[in-house]
């Protein structure tokens, strides 16, 4: 939906099951439509569309995407942004780090994200930037050396070049601004702010930029702006909050390089401060039942001295918070983000609230989406009717902004 002048508001479909364009169209017709209608029936709803490579892919065979824009047309429904994150199952199967398969060295990630440039620049409305987010490049824990990293930072930067000459290209003969937008998180191959701005000057603006200046046979000048333009990073609250950064300190730095912020998804992890070693056991105990099998559930450990320690998933964080030096724990579970708590825990809510008063002073995205995409596997007496749920959720993230 439209919030002020040139911004949009949301809700990523990953959270609806799914892997083909068949099952993703029914779940579009049986949600969308009604959220839309609940939330203000007369007034066009943008759509944050997650497609995995399968649904992509047959999403672009004969006259299906097409008959999809037809479809958006009659109910007032539009695509603005995408999920191009997960490449396959993301629903009742064990995911964990294979989310991040195949990553950004290959062939199948660069075709796959070239699919979804196609789909969005067909859907995207005149007059409307398009954005899809991405991977955060590979995941650090397959990797035994920074010199290793290096390489394989390298040669993503390759295969996002690739695509930069497709966004050009579209820009140059459509006039649409699509990009891709990088999204860190714990033990990405990018995580914090330091190591996007890393990325941009040791790799992006440097190899890539070379790259691209000879492709097109334009100044050093002209790739960098072209590289700026398409590709952005995509804003998780909750993955930042995990970092221990706040979000005033993340986009002042990133505006600082150029670095251009191209969605912000709204998202609230879960945290546990200590307070007193009686409580502690009653504390572990309610994150356990966060401790699921599907996703990864990296958590990261605050110190009295200030220092952090990460976990890959829970049930090692858990564990740690034994050690008397344990001063917060936060977890890699996105929860409902209209809760600031539950039983013995918080959620980082309050990190929401600071980005959104920042973006109501300083419109630093047009692309802003709630993606709370954990409803299935959240304890079962957090679970309610999912429709109700997201109306909840952008209700309170449209109260926040008005």
């Amino acid at each position: 939906m439209l919030i002020g002048e040139n911004s949009h508001l949301t809700y990523c479909t990953n959270i609806h099951p799914g892997e083909t364009w068949e099952q993703v169209f029914e779940s579009l017709k049986k949600y969308c439509v009604s959220i839309k209608k609940r939330l203000d029936s007369d007034r066009p709803f943008g759509i944050g569309l997650r497609l995995s490579q399968k649904s992509a892919s047959q999403l672009l065979q004969g006259k299906k995407l097409p008959t999809f824009k037809n479809w958006l047309a009659s109910n007032n429904l539009y695509v603005f942004t995408m999920n191009g994150f997960p490449y396959g199952d993301f629903h009742n199967v064990i995911i964990k780090d294979k989310v991040h398969t195949p990553d950004w060295t290959t062939k199948e990630r660069t075709n796959y994200t070239s699919d979804l440039i196609k789909i969005l620049t067909y859907l995207l409305p005149e007059g409307i930037e398009g954005g899809i987010s991405t991977s955060p490049l590979s995941y650090k824990l397959w990797f035994n050396s920074d010199k290793e990293m290096d390489r394989i930072k390298a040669k993503s930067t390759i295969s996002l070049i690739t695509l930069v000459i497709q966004l050009v290209e579209i820009k140059n003969n459509t006039g649409k601004l699509v990009h891709l937008d990088l999204e860190p998180e714990p033990d990405g191959l990018l995580e914090n702010t330091q190591e996007v701005i890393d990325f941009y000057k040791d790799f992006l603006l440097k190899i890539g930029a070379i790259e691209l200046q000879n492709i097109l046979n334009c100044s050093i000048k002209e790739a960098k702006l072209h590289i700026l333009d398409h590709i952005q990073i995509c804003y998780d609250v909750c993955h930042f909050a995990l970092a221990y950064e706040h979000p005033e300190d993340v986009i002042r730095q990133l505006q600082k390089e150029g670095i251009k912020i191209g969605k912000i998804q709204i998202s609230a992890a879960l945290k546990c401060v200590k307070s007193n070693n009686a409580l502690l056991p009653k504390q572990q105990q309610s994150l356990r039942q966060f401790d699921e099998p599907t996703y990864l559930h990296q958590a990261v450990i605050r110190e009295k001295d200030g220092k952090l320690k990460h976990f890959s998933d829970l049930t090692a964080g858990i564990k740690a918070m034994n050690n008397p030096d344990f001063e917060e724990i936060r977890t890699h579970f996105h929860v409902p983000v209209f809760v600031s708590g539950f039983e013995a825990l918080d959620a980082t809510q309050d990190d929401i609230i600071d980005t959104l008063n920042l973006w109501k002073k300083n419109k630093f995205s047009n692309h802003l989406e709630v993606e709370t995409y954990t409803w299935a596997v959240l304890p079962k007496h957090l679970q309610t009717d999912l429709t109700s749920s997201i109306v909840r959720e952008l209700e309170w993230v449209r109260k926040l902004l008005n």
